[in-house]
């Protein structure tokens, strides 16, 4: 049975959490000062950690930087203030992962959870298997430069109620970084709600954002509650935000400044205390200069910017996540698969553009294809080439045509010239695969049965799945 060391001056505090951890079957000691932390060192050797950064005798990190590095331990590091530089120095310090006062108890489950799958992985056909001990902060991995100083601008921004503009390549973790960002503000146990702006039908987006009444519209047969009138409270991620339909844009500029909006078909106005956290991928100001991203909105959104970093420019951090993932397919599957020596010195060699998402499924394919000790080319057996697309394409759009139907034919041009695969006619545009489903569902081009009807001027074109 795992074992947790509790370490916090508050008496309160060390019995509920002892309390809750022993209900997820762990046994537990508890030590209210660093010293009485070293005495229970030395009597039994924990699983867990959980340490308060700050005790009546010293620094948690003290206790952090004393232990034993032979002997692995999950540390995760509680404090009360979440904008302490001390906690980026604990994540520097080994600690596993970052818990904010009050603990949100649903978080804490979740770290006891992982720590119990890594326990009982241990001995899986004879090896001693354990999750790898890397740097969590909060829902996110990494211990790289770049990832360290995101970490502190997650601490510093996340207390407040600045809204927050995510922007980045797909595949980054901007969902993981906005529900970071959630759990450690002062709505932790508020709702959080995800909503991506490029994935929701132009005709229903509107409904879904503010809501409606019964009858509003036909098939309106009750009233509905939109995302910000179920966020009441809470955080709203609006992922793609750059997807959204301009006119609709105005509407949520209206709502960011007034905090009311009205429900379709009444006008009764509906208050909505809501944190909103947006994020793209595109460049938020050429979205702009194109037209499909109102100035107006964007700053209002650009309060608190943060840039995520690309993989490839997280030093470091590829095997991490890598061994990470494998670690947990090889807990779900009671398997004991590992690299060989050596066998993740290619990865750096790719550029990754689908980033920490792309990694995941290349880990998993390397795990299906390899054996006890997996090599750097098992997965390569089911790497598809990318569609080669011509440098040399123009598409002409004559003067006074409308932005809806540009946008059409420049997607379907797009299209023809990948040959109808959509998952690289979507990257050629810098659009996630959703929003190109919707987009063709919209001109009435959604595939049956694998192939996309013929476009004017063309043949049908074959066509992958989604990925």
């Amino acid at each position: 049975m795992a074992h947790v060391l509790i370490v916090d001056d508050d008496r309160n505090t060390r019995e509920a959490m002892a309390a809750l951890v022993e209900a997820e079957g762990f046994t537990t000691t508890a030590a209210g000062t660093l010293r009485d932390a070293h005495i229970q060192l030395t009597r039994q050797h924990p699983d867990v950690v959980l340490i308060d950064l700050h005790l009546p005798d010293g620094e948690g990190l003290e206790l952090i930087k004393a232990m034993d590095a032979r002997r692995p331990t999950e540390i995760i590091v509680i404090t009360g203030n979440a904008t302490l530089d001390s906690a980026i120095a604990g994540l520097r310090a080994d600690a596993a992962d970052y818990l904010v006062k009050p603990v949100n108890v649903e978080r804490l489950r979740a770290i006891l959870s992982r720590v119990a799958k890594a326990c009982d992985a241990k001995g899986l056909n004879g090896h001693a298997r354990e999750l790898p001990r890397a740097g969590f902060f909060g829902h996110l991995l990494g211990r790289s430069p770049s990832m360290l100083a995101l970490y502190d601008q997650i601490a510093r921004v996340a207390p407040t109620d600045a809204t927050v503009l995510l922007i980045g390549e797909s595949g980054t973790g901007k969902e993981l970084v906005a529900q970071t960002l959630h759990d450690m503000s002062r709505r932790p146990r508020q709702p959080f709600m995800a909503v991506n702006c490029g994935a929701i039908s132009p005709n229903l987006i509107e409904s879904e954002m503010f809501g409606h009444e019964r009858g509003s519209f036909t098939g309106a047969e009750r009233q509905h509650r939109g995302y910000f009138e179920r966020a009441n409270g809470g955080t709203l991620f609006l992922d793609e935000i750059t997807e959204m339909p301009v006119d609709l844009q105005v509407k949520l500029l209206r709502v960011l400044e007034t905090g009311s909006f009205m429900r379709i078909g009444t006008d009764r106005e509906v208050e909505s205390d809501v944190r909103v956290i947006a994020a793209t991928n595109r460049d938020p100001e050429a979205a702009v200069a194109a037209g499909r991203f109102r100035a107006d909105l964007y700053h209002r959104l650009n309060v608190f910017p943060i840039r995520m970093p690309p993989l490839r420019d997280r030093e470091g951090d590829l095997q991490r996540l890598a061994e990470r993932f494998l670690a947990e397919l090889n807990t779900q599957h009671g398997t004991a698969k590992a690299f060989a020596p050596g066998g993740l010195a290619r990865l750096a060699e790719h550029h990754w553009p689908g980033n920490v998402r792309e990694l995941r499924n290349w880990v998993q394919r390397a795990w299906i294809m390899g054996d006890a000790l997996i090599d750097a080319d098992h997965s390569q057996r089911f790497t598809i080439a990318p569609v080669v697309v011509a440098a040399e394409s123009v598409v002409e759009i004559p003067l006074g045509m409308s932005l809806a139907d540009a946008e059409k034919q420049l997607i379907l041009a797009a299209l023809e010239q990948c040959g109808g695969v959509r998952k690289y006619t979507a990257e050629q545009l810098g659009i996630s695969l959703k929003t190109l489903y919707n987009r063709l569902e919209a001109y009435g081009l959604q595939p049956h049965g694998g192939v996309l009807p013929a476009l004017a001027g063309g043949d049908a074109m074959s066509a992958t799945g989604p990925d």
